[in-house]
């Protein structure tokens, strides 16, 4: 729930729906704040600061109280419950005892005791009640920081796991059963009589008790303030070091990073920086498998419930790996670009996105589930320009390595490699609309070639700017090139006479980028001046112009010695995108703010800012005074070694974990920008990773030609009297889905839909499209487009500039439900004749008047599946 974010506009209301392999909780909120959610009702419930930063928290396993750990403290506090409360965190009991920062958090199964790792190398072992033997414990045995702690199945006996590749085998001679809980009579008791029995332990306060541990207590004062005096019996919870493993002796370039348990199986999972992961079983430590997934640290690891799976996440690789440990097999593989995301395209459905990265890597990537299907690594450069060609099975990617590659989406595989007679390093790229031509820009040549994808020959080089190519766009409806060069022009060139140029636009500044409206009627160019200038292309006439400068708002570099006010006059629009309809534009930059403008008003409707990460550079406005010193900003002193979470990079000749590797911090900026083609949401690549806003909230009410008359029961009361017409029109003006759901599916769609007013056509196909998302009923939405479609296409054939939007959101949802059926059908047609194929090894003869033939099976087969279909998919 961390990567949501909503955004209010005057016209259009976007929803982030989705962070493809960013940071894992992008920043949002400053250090120490954090949000209570809702995983139901998908909203924010409380809001909390902890004034510092959190290292971790861990629920009870009881759910009752929760415990949060920032600097060498550890707090407790009540879990919220299902009632509604005046303050959802309160504060019962804070605990004091690690020297340093706290670094990891265990309960017991019963949430009787909890455990705290610290980078002071030692562990402790507090009561989360007020116990009579168990106040709190200190653990030592480690000769580097605590990477995690695990308590055995309903027992208080304790792993530790140091960074040192060290682990520590704690039995305890008490059980759970035996910890025995202060008397109420003793917490009534007078404060000092209290504080003088048990030293500096517990401190009451009006907001929490506090527990003060003390690492140095020698055994005779441990078994003194243990004792219970108002019993009979006495009760030592003492820990002993029962056993110590080691799990590498490399040295330090190999440490132990993080590690996970599996209580019920006994399963200890543990990853090092060089990739590698250990399996063991405890607390034998028997070795099960040693395997290595990638040269970059294991962040974090995850176990399911039931021990099978094993989730590793490599921070520095932006890698999720599931793996299944016993079939020794990949459950899931997921990795992010490793450098920055450059450019970005959907495909014509806007079920895919495909996004090119500086690491030379071509990822394709489903909108609905956001997980990266296929990975092409045939390009050995950056990636420069990614585009879909029509159908949606080919993808077209251009690199500086001199090749234009075409990727097909069948077979998965570079069924065609485009290159130029010279080398020449390609910095954009464009395809018509009927996906037959090619053309791709050159930095060094100032050329534009341009290639037949059938014959993958070269058809011509067009030749005459005096720049580097910075853009190329196709007109969607004609065969004419726009290109964009740093040379102050925008030529325009015709396919079909391609040896002469149709038309010169010149600017008075190098043009960045260029854009037609999908209609094809108007251009949009960005200049370096950060000006966006329309064109009528077919007269070269300027129909208007946005001073864009000022809306960009580019913050202030670390190391930069001027303001960041000053700074911004020298920044540009890099990348445009018209929206589905050609109202808007989409423009970005190096800024942290995606800016929408209306283009006939040619005013700002909407600032996107797509992070509040401080960590990023140019994120800061003005100078922070907290920074400065007498010798000027600490970012102009050197800043050292850094923290281990920055970016490495090894001097040459340096092995990997030398403790010479430098830090930077990344700059925040827009490489991309585009426009779903069903109008419903738009992506960016920024620094932050690919980011998509959406439409898609559920949780905005819009009327339409709303009267004071229409109510949802006077809705049903026209429903009820058999005005079917009348009912949809006034469900669709109130707009609200569950009462226009209703009303559908109860209407007869014989009648309806040839009396049915044509601005409402539009309205319906749109709700089908949304409702094949959510609702089971498949056969009968799909017979309700089809009879709009077959009765009003004539009609909307005129406005198919206006409702394209419209028709690929609806092909997008039957799309989706097309695939998922045929793969259904594919995996029973696999079984029926697995099974026919093995009841024939047995000897299992059938009759010749019972037998199947593959015919028949299909037929039979699609029938069954499209009865699952409409009551399960």
């Amino acid at each position: 729930m961390f990567g949501l974010k909503k955004i209010n506009l005057c016209t259009y209301s976007f929803f982030r729906v989705s962070s493809f392999f960013s940071n894992p909780f992008p920043s949002f909120l400053p250090e120490g704040a954090a949000l209570l959610v809702s995983l139901i009702g998908k909203s924010v419930i409380h809001q909390f600061h902890f004034q510092k930063p959190v290292h971790c928290v861990c629920f009870s396993p009881d759910g009752r109280k929760f415990v949060i750990t920032k600097d060498n403290v550890a707090l407790m506090y009540h879990a919220p419950g299902k009632k509604r409360e005046f303050n959802a965190f309160v504060l019962d009991k804070t605990y004091y005892g690690p020297y340093d920062e706290t670094t990891c958090i265990d309960w017991t199964d019963d949430s009787k005791c909890f455990a705290v790792g610290s980078k002071d190398m030692s562990t402790w072992v507090f009561g989360a009640e007020r116990w009579v033997n168990l106040i709190y414990y200190s653990l030592g045995g480690h000769k580097d920081a605590i990477v995690a702690c695990f308590f055995e199945e309903n027992s208080l006996d304790l792993y530790t796991i140091s960074q040192d590749g060290a682990l520590c085998v704690w039995q305890c001679d008490t059980d759970l059963d035996g910890l025995k809980l202060r008397p109420p009579k003793d917490r009534a008791e007078d404060k000092n009589e209290s504080v003088k029995d048990l030293g500096e332990e517990f401190i009451e306060e009006p907001t929490g008790e506090e527990i003060h541990g003390k690492a140095t207590t020698n055994e005779q004062e441990r078994r003194e303030k243990y004792t219970c005096h108002s019993s009979s019996h006495c009760f030592f919870d003492v820990f002993s070091l029962a056993y110590r493993y080691f799990f590498n002796k490399e040295g330090d370039f190999n440490n132990l990073t993080s590690a996970a348990y599996h209580k019920k199986t006994h399963l200890l999972v543990t990853g090092f920086a060089s990739g590698i992961f250990h399996l063991h079983e405890l607390p034998e430590f028997n070795l099960i498998h040693s395997l290595s997934i990638s040269d970059q640290r294991i962040a974090t690891i995850s176990i399911n419930c039931t021990g099978d799976w094993i989730a590793f996440g490599c921070s520095g690789l932006g890698q999720l790996l599931v793996w299944e440990w016993q079939s020794e097999s990949y459950v899931l593989k997921q990795q992010g670009h490793f450098n920055s995301m450059v450019s970005l395209a959907y495909s014509p459905d806007g079920q895919y996105l495909v996004t090119g990265g500086d690491d030379g890597k071509v990822k394709v990537w489903n909108t609905g589930s956001s997980f990266c299907f296929v990975t092409f690594t045939e390009h050995t450069s950056s990636i420069s320009a990614v585009t879909f060609t029509s159908t949606g099975y080919v993808i077209l990617s251009a690199s500086l390595d001199g090749t234009v590659r075409a990727f097909d989406l069948h077979r998965y595989r570079n069924f065609r490699t485009f290159t130029s007679p010279r080398p020449a390093q390609f910095s954009c790229l464009a395809v018509d609309s009927s996906g037959e031509i090619i053309s791709a820009g050159s930095q060094d040549s100032f050329d534009v070639f341009v290639w037949s994808m059938q014959s993958g020959r070269l058809l011509d080089v067009l030749s005459g700017h005096e720049g580097p190519i910075s853009s190329l766009c196709f007109n969607p409806m004609k065969s004419i090139l726009a290109s964009a060069s740093w040379d102050k022009t925008v030529r325009l060139w015709d396919m079909f006479d391609s040896w002469r140029t149709k038309e010169t636009l010149t600017l008075n500044s190098d043009v960045l980028v260029v854009a037609f409206r999908p209609d094809g009627n108007e251009l949009a160019v960005a200049a370096l001046d950060g000006q966006i200038t329309f064109w009528d292309h077919e007269n070269a006439v300027q129909m208007g112009s946005i001073e864009g400068r000022h809306d960009l708002q580019m913050g202030r570099k670390e190391l930069d010695k001027i303001t960041a006010k000053q700074a911004a006059k020298s920044k540009s629009f890099t990348t445009l995108c018209y929206s589905a309809d050609g109202q808007s534009i989409l423009a970005g930059g190096l800024s942290k703010f995606v800016c929408i403008y209306h283009v006939k008003e040619q005013i700002l409707m909407k600032k996107f800012e797509i992070s509040c990460n401080l960590s990023l550079d140019a994120m800061e406005e003005y100078l922070d005074r907290r920074k400065m010193t007498e010798f000027g900003s600490m970012a102009l002193i050197d800043d050292g070694a850094g923290d281990e979470d920055g970016v490495a990079i090894a001097l040459p000749g340096v092995k990997r974990g030398d403790m010479s590797s430098r830090h930077f911090k990344p700059e925040i900026r827009v490489t991309c920008l585009r426009f779903s083609p069903t109008g419903r949401s738009w992506a960016a690549t920024t620094t932050e990773g690919l980011l998509i806003y959406s439409l898609d909230s559920g949780l905005i009410f819009d009327p339409f030609e709303l009267d004071i008359d229409i109510t949802p029961s006077s809705v049903r009361k026209v429903l009820s009297q058999k005005e079917y017409t009348m009912a949809i029109v006034m469900a669709f003006r109130l707009n609200e889905k569950k009462l226009i759901q209703e009303v559908i599916e109860t209407v007869p769609f014989d009648i309806v839909c040839s009396s049915l007013p044509e601005l409402y056509v539009e309205k319906v196909l749109e709700f089908l499209a949304s409702a094949f998302e959510t609702s089971h009923h498949l056969e009968f939405y799909l017979t309700w487009a089809q009879r709009l479609l077959m009765l009003h296409g004539q009609k909307l054939k005129t406005r198919s500039g206006k409702l394209l939007p419209v028709i690929q959101f609806l092909q997008k949802s039957i799309q989706r439900h097309f695939e998922d059926v045929s793969k259904l059908c594919e995996w029973n047609r696999y079984n029926i004749k697995y099974a026919l194929a093995i009841s024939q090894q047995r000897g299992m003869k059938r009759p010749a008047e019972t037998s199947v033939s593959e015919e028949e099976l299909e037929d039979s087969n699609s029938d069954y599946l499209m009865e699952e279909a409409t009551t399960h998919s």
